[in-house]
């Protein structure tokens, strides 16, 4: 008898995406199943369901790629069709890849792309709090009172952020470390204390360094570096 799985971990184990891009595709009508839109939770049958997205056909993904890229300024973090460039435009590889997590269009630094969805899961879902480090750089200086606050937590979105490991770099920059990801946070922080953000680059991911990759520049990951975070998600599984 053929199992049958929830669509959202179908493509998620398919190394298309991540479990929750699955249900914002499945929201904006883009998956089907044997022709038919699905519906969040639904479940098919790998073996004889023909499960498409954006009318191409899912095939589990045989060879896992895991990439670094330095995101310019003004490009999306998507790989959803938009008339302006996304991250996928600028990066020539043959496997269909996406990005882990977002950063904002005006912002640069660091993503994380890649075909493995289970990847993804860790790297985006709230419970594992992993880290992701960014400088910051101010119009004007914030002093340390302020700093003081976005350290404790700010009340943004509705609910207080996670306390912060902020350092200061010089009087209007200054790094800070983050467990959560909500919606342009550090900026929405950084206004809260009467400040406002006028560059923002993400230089770390766990245990992934921005480095010295130049803005449009990607490479895969070492070995090394894959090493260590895949013992990282072991270990908090």
């Amino acid at each position: 008898m053929n199992e049958k799985i929830r669509i959202h971990k179908y493509m998620s184990e398919a190394g298309i995406c991540s479990r929750r891009k699955a249900e914002e595709y499945i929201k904006m009508w883009q998956v089907t199943v044997n022709g038919q839109p699905v519906t969040i939770g639904q479940k098919i049958c790998p073996e004889t369901d023909t499960v498409k997205l954006w009318d191409t056909a899912i095939q589990e993904q045989k060879n896992l790629v895991y990439y670094k890229i330095h995101k310019p300024k003004w490009i999306l973090t998507t790989c959803a069709e938009h008339w302006d460039t996304n991250v996928i435009d600028i990066m020539n590889v043959s496997e269909r890849i996406f990005p882990i997590g977002r950063l904002d269009k005006d912002s640069t630094g660091l993503l994380i792309m890649t075909n493995d969805g289970r990847l993804t899961n860790f790297l985006i879902h709230p419970r594992y709090s992993h880290e992701k480090e960014y400088i910051v750089e101010t119009f004007s200086s914030l002093d340390d009172q302020a700093l003081q606050r976005m350290r404790d937590g700010i009340y943004i979105l509705g609910s207080y952020t996670k306390e912060a490991d902020i350092k200061r770099l010089s009087p209007r920059r200054f790094s800070i470390i983050l467990t959560e990801g909500r919606n342009r946070q550090i900026r929405r922080m950084v206004e809260s204390v009467w400040g406002r953000v006028k560059t923002l680059k993400r230089v770390r991911i766990q245990n992934i360094l921005l480095g010295n990759l130049k803005v449009w520049e990607y490479i895969p990951l070492s070995k090394k570096e894959k090493d260590i975070l895949f013992q990282q998600i072991w270990l908090k599984k």
